[in-house]
């Protein structure tokens, strides 16, 4: 089921709605971070009417494993002048299982204008990049949904950076600011190449901010790189990017991830 059929198919309630996580999003014993993530953020937009300003930043905390019937629950936290909170609760049976909020907000003059995100030098581009294979430790949900390629040449050392070219295989219907959070989190840790192959990870927050209030690309593809640059005691931090198929920024962030190996 798509992103799109499985929103449509939800059943509203007065803050929310509730479907069931299909197999398919699992990602382990738990749903797909970014499936989890956009599926908060358009209980949010929901909640939050049609003058709704452009989504600027998200904080998701995955408190626990998201499956099963889950309940979405969105509440407006406050209202300014030209910006809105909103928090949204997943539940199951009975207990929070994962907590975002979101910051809406128009645009506002200032004096500032600064753009220090360029993207990575010696990028493949998609329609060259070597395909991603699926692999047994690989999620069913990326191979299923997702079209991936690896953007940057292979380096004979092994690094803490992921770098790919990602795009959803059916974008019909989805809000585009929901794409971006399901796209977003695909990539593996950035740690990853430095750890053994299967060892068991689990995202704890994520923080991601809007550089756009109407993110657009070509033929659907976005370049995501994700970077570790600490990883101590099964705890790994890394920032998280994200530009358009050219090279504008769109998205950057930060993730704290567990490492369980």
């Amino acid at each position: 089921m798509t992103f799109s059929a499985l929103i449509a198919a939800a059943k509203r309630h007065d803050c929310g709605f509730v479907f069931a996580v299909p197999q398919e999003w699992h990602q382990g014993r738990t749903a797909y971070g970014g499936f989890s993530s956009a599926v908060s953020l358009t209980a949010a937009m929901e909640v939050g009417g049609d003058s709704l300003p452009p989504l600027r930043s998200a904080v998701v905390s995955f408190v626990g494993p998201v499956y099963g019937e889950i309940d979405v629950r969105a509440r407006v936290l406050r209202r300014g002048k030209n910006a809105k909170w909103i928090a949204v609760e997943l539940m199951r049976e009975g207990e929070v299982v994962l907590t975002a909020t979101f910051v809406f907000m128009g645009p506002v003059d200032s004096s500032v204008h600064l753009n220090d995100c360029p993207p990575p030098e010696h990028v493949i581009p998609p329609e060259l990049a070597e395909p991603y294979r699926p692999h047994a430790h690989m999620p069913s949900f990326v191979a299923n949904y997702f079209d991936a390629g690896f953007a940057l040449p292979k380096g004979a050392d092994k690094r803490p950076d992921m770098c790919w070219w990602v795009r959803l295989k059916d974008r019909a219907g989805i809000d585009p600011m929901a794409e971006m959070l399901l796209i977003a989190d695909v990539l593996p840790p950035g740690v990853m190449p430095l750890m053994s192959r299967g060892t068991p990870v689990s995202s704890m927050t994520w923080q991601s901010n809007l550089l756009t209030a109407a993110p657009v690309t070509r033929d659907g593809w976005w370049l995501l790189r994700s970077t570790g640059d600490y990883a101590e005691n099964g705890c790994s931090s890394q920032v998280m990017r994200m530009w358009n198929a050219d090279g504008a920024p769109v998205m950057a962030g930060m993730q704290a991830i567990a490492l369980f190996g």
